[in-house]
């Protein structure tokens, strides 16, 4: 690849983790967007990739795996050593198909529509209780007080988890994710991925010999290409679920959180006008959504928007950039209830990898948000935001705020 860009046309452009621990670049992505939407990005220690931040071209990308590969390199920006890319293909994140249709077909039945329907009174009721817990208080910190709740009880339940291990879940997987920031190192996040996979190997031993209607046991039933899946692949499926299950909802409630604090005549709308639920949950999902990016590489040369791409070249596609384009969104930096249409790519740009748990996300989304709007009036900021200091994870640690009872 040969890099075309010139660097005093595009100043400041800097997407990895440090400038996302201060917060999303929509400065950066506003002038990509207009002056160079496929851009060369340099990269310390690595090959350096080519940032997309246009809405056509995300969903362009996501539509054509065969010439945009997940599992060639993988999906983070990181180059990995063979190693760690055999671990990773064991996830669907980073499968091509036919292998990851086969594998996305063993879960997709419990995530339909239809059987999260049957799970919106729980969901409904959990986020009474949650919010029960705080409005009396007048303050909490709203990340683990109420977002993280509903999400990692939800998906625990799917999974069959019992009630008593879902608080070390949480912990678990803030540090696995917190890994990435500077919360406890590496080894902190391997220590607690080497924990849930020995739950894993524990609960996939207990649905063997005693089957119940959960994810767990159609995932040690399952067969593909005549085999059962291993225990790698079984563990890679568990984290893959429970940290898109937990953390991926956990902060769209946050950044819809945020998102009301700053727009408070936005919150005193959707009080008053219940009809516009449906297109308020989009607009939270597209202001702010929690999955910076996804990477694909090339496998063969190409082009995007005339810029050409070699074959192995990294391509980055920027959902929070897509989400903002001007060509799609009038006014796209407004928080607007009422937006409509709303094309947003906050669970993807289509195609065989789009989210599996766009309904469970927009169910637990509304129970939260109901409660949150209806219950704490007046929100505003306690403290300082934590943001997480990750490139691929819009993750917000740390929310203190303050409210009035209602």
């Amino acid at each position: 690849m040969t890099a075309t860009n010139d660097l005093t046309a595009a100043p400041h452009i800097d997407l990895l983790a440090e400038t996302w621990a201060r917060g999303v670049p929509h400065d950066q992505f506003d002038h990509l967007r207009r002056e160079a939407p496929v851009y060369w990005h340099p990269e310390e220690g690595g090959s350096g990739f080519w940032a997309v931040t246009k809405h056509a071209d995300v969903k362009r990308i996501s539509r054509d795996p065969r010439t945009f590969s997940s599992e060639l390199g993988g999906t983070f920006i990181p180059d990995q050593d063979e190693e760690t890319l055999m671990m990773l293909r064991l996830s669907v994140l980073n499968m091509d198909d036919p292998q990851h249709t086969r594998y996305r077909n063993i879960v997709a039945k419990g995530f339909t529509p239809r059987v999260i329907n049957k799970l919106v009174e729980d969901i409904d009721a959990r986020a009474v209780r949650v919010v029960d817990e705080v409005v009396g208080r007048g303050e909490c910190e709203f990340v683990n007080d109420i977002a993280s709740k509903v999400p990692i009880q939800t998906i625990c339940t799917m999974l069959g988890l019992d009630d008593e291990l879902w608080p070390r879940m949480v912990e678990l997987t803030n540090m696995m994710i917190g890994s990435l920031d500077d919360v406890g190192g590496d080894n902190a996040g391997q220590m607690a991925a080497m924990e849930v996979y020995a739950l894993c190997d524990q609960m996939a031993a207990a649905r063997r010999a005693d089957p119940r209607d959960d994810i767990m046991t159609a995932l040690v039933n399952a067969e593909v290409d005549g085999q059962r899946l291993d225990d790698g692949e079984l563990n890679m499926f568990f984290v893959t679920l429970i940290v898109a299950g937990n953390e991926t909802t956990r902060n769209l409630i946050n950044h819809a959180m945020l998102a009301f604090i700053e727009n408070p005549g936005e919150a005193e709308r959707l009080r008053n006008d219940p009809s516009l639920w449906p297109t308020a949950i989009d607009e939270m999902l597209r202001y702010g959504a929690s999955i910076h990016n996804f990477r694909r590489t090339a496998t063969v040369d190409t082009e995007i928007r005339g810029t050409p791409i070699s074959a192995g070249d990294k391509v980055v596609m920027y959902y929070s950039a897509a989400n903002r384009d001007e060509d799609v969104f009038a006014d796209p930096h407004r928080f607007d209830i009422s937006r409509t249409p709303n094309d947003h790519v906050t669970f993807g740009g289509g195609g065989v990898h789009f989210c599996l748990g766009v309904s469970l996300a927009k169910a637990q989304i509304r129970a939260t948000m109901h409660e949150v709007i209806h219950r704490l009036g007046d929100p505003q900021l306690a403290g300082p935001i934590r943001r997480l200091k990750s490139d691929f994870v819009n993750g917000v640690t740390e929310m203190p705020i303050t409210f009035t009872p209602r």
